[in-house]
């Protein structure tokens, strides 16, 4: 099959013919229509995940597409079935999916992390029966990739994590894929959304997703800005790009008793949080990571209501050979890039 890998960490993101994955008994192999480019892979590539140990490897985790091969212990697909996956593949017997909690299973997988990704033609997904999720004959593989991480992570992070209700203040700090994700999301449930970011770019489309307040983070304080425009401070604030900056910035948005959700990865180096502010405002820091195959049904049909719409948020698509160049690059695009094999 055709793949960008890479052979070492930051090293040459290249394509390449590489032997085709096959299913284990629990598994099933997907010809990959749409998989989305995501920071999350560019984390990988530079060796901020400690899952990905050998090489070759290739990137990408978001897909949607076809199953060409099952294994022989699978029950529920066979081949010819439009599906996604979420990013978090889980296992369906630990104790945490026992609980329905799959997006934190403790045998987890996920692709383009502890195994190839799906920035090649085809990609293998383990136990199967409990993580494909079949597409709707109607929605588009580029939207139904979309969802496997930054959208799906951003419906859990705003609906269940953060439990925006109608007429809070939300306040996204970070305006890519995940980000602009949320700001749709969380307009949708009747909140009143602040966006964040340094880009003018990234806050045009911020506007467009349905926010309707704005803070350029390169103009000053941000969550000073954010406690100004919200009169106090936003009830939910949700650091989606993964910095120190950024998080703190968030939990400093928040006005007394507000709750903060952390999406974005932080690698690397200690990030201080103000956690004087956190004590005296008796702030709630959650984390909010994925969302399990079981809880996809709800926002399918949101999707399919046109309550949501995440193929707006989709600004571009490129082929596997422009892929490499484009991780290398990115944050550089606003907006949601999409790779077509």
């Amino acid at each position: 099959m055709r793949a960008v890998a890479f052979d070492i960490f930051g090293g040459e993101l290249d394509l390449r013919e590489l032997p085709d994955p096959t299913p284990t008994p629990y598994g099933a192999v997907i010809r990959v229509e749409a998989t989305g480019l995501c920071r999350s892979d560019w984390h990988g590539w530079q060796g901020h995940d400690p899952d990905i140990t050998a090489f070759p490897h290739i990137p990408g985790h978001e897909l949607a597409g076809v199953v060409v091969a099952t294994g022989s212990l699978v029950r529920d697909w066979s081949e010819g079935a439009r599906v996604t996956v979420p990013f978090i593949c889980a296992c369906g017997s630990c104790t945490a999916c026992a609980s329905g909690d799959q997006q934190v299973c403790e045998r987890q997988t996920q692709p383009g992390f502890t195994h190839w990704g799906s920035f090649a033609e085809y990609v293998a997904i383990d136990h199967a029966d409990v993580n494909l999720i079949a597409v709707p004959e109607d929605m588009d593989f580029t939207t139904a990739a979309g969802l496997g991480c930054r959208f799906a992570t951003s419906f859990r992070a705003i609906t269940e994590v953060g439990d925006v209700r109608p007429g809070e203040w939300v306040a996204v700090h970070g305006c890519g894929g995940v980000g602009l994700s949320a700001i749709m999301i969380a307009t949708a449930a009747g909140a009143r959304v602040v966006a964040v970011d340094i880009s003018t770019d990234a806050l045009h489309l911020a506007e467009r997703a349905g926010a309707t307040h704005f803070v350029n983070a390169s103009a000053g304080d941000a969550a000073a800005q954010v406690r100004e425009l919200t009169r106090g401070g936003a009830h939910v604030s949700l650091d989606a790009l993964g910095s120190p900056a950024t998080c703190a910035a968030s939990v400093e948005s928040l006005r007394r008793r507000g709750r903060h959700v952390q999406v974005g990865l932080l690698p690397g180096a200690a990030t201080p949080i103000p956690m004087g502010r956190v004590i005296a405002h008796e702030l709630s820091l959650l984390g909010s990571h994925g969302m399990a195959a079981h809880a996809y049904p709800r926002m399918l049909e949101l999707i399919r209501a046109g309550i949501l719409h995440p193929d707006q948020l989709v600004t571009r698509t490129i082929g596997l050979a422009d892929a490499g160049k484009a991780l290398a690059a990115i944050g550089s695009v606003p907006g949601v890039t999409m790779i077509v094999p």
